[in-house]
C-alpha cells in the first residue's frame, strides 16, 4: 500500500510542477490519447476520494506539527535518495554532462549535506535533474501510448506504467530488509511528498479529471523532449 501511494504521490507532484501548462488548448489531442477514459475516469475517482479522506488530511496534520526545517530537511533527503535515479537515467540517455552533476549532487548533498539534510549543491549551482525509466523510454523513441489511470499510482500512460517496474530498483525500499524500517520511511515519504503539494492544488480548476490528465500528459511531453516542445498556444 505505501509503495503504491509513493509512486502515485510521485506522479502528482510531476503533474503539479508543470500544471499551469494545463491552460494550453490541448484537450482534442489529449482525448486522442484518452480511449480508455470510461475506466479512467472511476479510477480518478476512486484515488481523489482516498487521497481527500486519508492521505491529504495526514499531510495538512504533518505539516501542521513539523517545524519548516525540519520539513524541508526531510524532503531534502528524499530527494538526494532520487540522485541514484536521476544519474543511472541520465547516463541511459545519454547525457554525460547531467549524469555528472546528479554524481557531484550526490557526493555533496550526502558528505556535506549530511545525508542530504540540506542542500548544499543548488546553492553551489549544481541543477537537480528530474529523469525516470518513462523518459528515457521517451528518449528511446518509444510512445507513450494511451492515457491511464492506475489504482492508487494515479495518472500514467502504457508506457510509463511498464517503467514503474526497473525505476522501483533504484530507490531503497527493495533494498531494505528491515520491513518496519522500510515501511515507516514509505509513509514519511508518501506523507512529506503529499504536504509539499498542498498549496499547488490551488492551480486546479473545472473538470478536474480532464485538468490533470492535459497537465500529466503535457508535463510527460515536456520532460521527455527535454523542453524542446512545439508551443502551440
Amino acid at each position: 500500500m505505501h509503495k503504491i501511494a509513493t509512486r502515485w504521490v510521485d506522479r502528482l507532484g510531476h503533474l503539479c510542477a508543470c500544471a499551469v501548462l494545463a491552460v494550453l488548448p490541448l484537450a482534442a489531442s489529449a482525448a486522442e490519447e484518452d480511449p480508455w477514459e470510461g475506466f479512467n475516469r472511476p479510477v480518478f475517482r476512486f484515488n481523489d476520494t482516498l487521497d481527500t479522506y486519508a492521505l491529504k488530511p495526514v499531510a495538512k496534520g504533518y505539516q501542521a506539527i513539523t517545524p519548516q526545517f525540519l520539513e524541508d530537511g526531510v524532503h531534502n533527503v528524499f530527494g538526494n535518495i532520487g540522485e541514484v535515479g536521476n544519474l543511472a537515467n541520465n547516463l541511459l540517455q545519454g547525457k554525460v554532462h547531467d549524469a555528472g552533476v546528479d554524481t557531484s549532487r550526490l557526493i555533496f548533498n550526502t558528505t556535506f549535506g549530511l545525508l542530504g539534510f540540506f542542500d548544499v549543491a543548488s546553492q553551489m549551482g549544481l541543477q537537480r535533474s528530474d529523469e525516470d525509466f518513462g523518459q528515457t523510454l521517451g528518449a528511446w523513441g518509444v510512445n507513450s501510448g494511451p492515457y491511464l489511470v492506475i489504482p492508487f499510482l494515479g495518472p500514467s500512460s502504457v508506457r510509463d506504467a511498464g517503467a514503474k517496474i526497473p525505476d522501483s530498483f533504484l530507490g531503497p525500499y527493495p533494498y531494505i530488509d528491515h520491513v518496519p524500517t522500510r515501511n515507516v520511511t514509505r509513509a514519511v515519504n508518501v506523507v512529506d511528498t503529499r504536504a509539499s503539494l498542498l498549496s499547488a492544488e490551488k492551480m486546479i480548476g473545472g473538470d478536474k479529471y480532464i485538468f490533470i490528465r492535459n497537465a500529466y500528459l503535457q508535463n510527460r511531453e515536456f520532460r521527455v523532449k527535454d523542453g524542446e516542445v512545439v508551443d502551440d498556444f
